[in-house]
């Protein structure tokens, strides 16, 4: 590991109020749960698939609200 990285695990950790020993720890152990979360399997059988995949195909349903949201001024613009 090199300075920087070292100084830049430190900050965090103090933020954390965590040694970086245990910054690094949880980081590493957050980042393997992430790793192994994007690769799980979900097995359908053949019908289950189908119905997923009609799921994935269809027109989405209208969202009001979202549209709402999404033609409203923000107050910041």
């Amino acid at each position: 590991m090199n300075q920087p990285q070292s100084d830049l695990i430190d900050r965090a950790a103090q933020i954390q109020g965590k040694s970086p020993s245990e910054f690094m720890v949880d980081s590493a152990y957050q980042k393997a749960q992430d790793v192994l979360l994007d690769r799980c399997f979900f097995g359908l059988d053949e019908v289950k698939y189908k119905e997923f995949v009609a799921l994935l195909d269809a027109q989405p349903m209208g969202n009001e609200k979202l549209h709402t949201l999404l033609t409203t001024k923000s107050p910041w613009d």
